[in-house]
């Protein structure tokens, strides 16, 4: 087997008297043989160059696609919910459309009402105290209420019943002053 010659760079410098030989020794690197084993070549050097104007070129060009993809996504997420409005304000307007959507709305939102109907208003009769101001979770269980609602139906009748009205009714005759039946001229 040949044994090749190690290049003087890399033989370890003999040991001097005054030295321990298990301290490491300095390598001296020979920075001249290093640059001639990478020979730079004038095509290399070219190409290095037209990569990195390549990327210098490229990468706004990138970005700014990138950027106007995202517009892209963003309005057609507008354009979709615009169309679930119009679709949504469609429906609304076919409803509107029957007569009994028409009289329901009436009702409910004006209280319209049809000639020699009587319509009786229920008032809240729980004072503004009592309501909680915070509200509790909606559960999924069913729970038995803490107060007895014919009770209350009977009580919100009976005050009903013996309110007094601020015009008096047609049928009754307007008392008179002087109670008796006759006016006084």
């Amino acid at each position: 087997m040949v044994r090749r010659p190690t290049p003087p760079s890399s033989v370890p410098p003999p040991v001097k008297k005054g030295q321990d030989a298990a301290a490491p020794a300095q390598r001296k690197v020979d920075v001249r043989a290093w640059m001639a084993a990478s020979r730079l070549s004038g095509f290399t050097a070219i190409m290095l160059g037209l990569v990195v104007i390549a990327v210098f070129v490229l990468v706004p060009t990138i970005s700014t696609y990138i950027g106007q993809r995202q517009q892209i996504a963003a309005l057609q997420q507008s354009v979709q919910v615009t169309k679930d409005q119009i679709a949504e304000l469609q429906r609304q307007k076919a409803r509107w459309d029957d007569p009994a959507y028409i009289t329901t709305q009436a009702r409910e939102r004006l209280y319209f009402t049809k000639p020699g109907e009587v319509v009786y208003l229920v008032e809240d009769d729980v004072p503004d105290t009592d309501i909680p101001q915070e509200k509790k979770p909606v559960s999924d269980e069913v729970e038995a209420t803490q107060t007895d609602w014919m009770a209350q139906l009977l009580r919100s009748v009976a005050e009903a019943g013996l309110a007094k009205t601020a015009v008096p009714t047609s049928e009754s005759p307007a008392p008179t002053p002087t109670g008796s039946g006759s006016p006084t001229r």
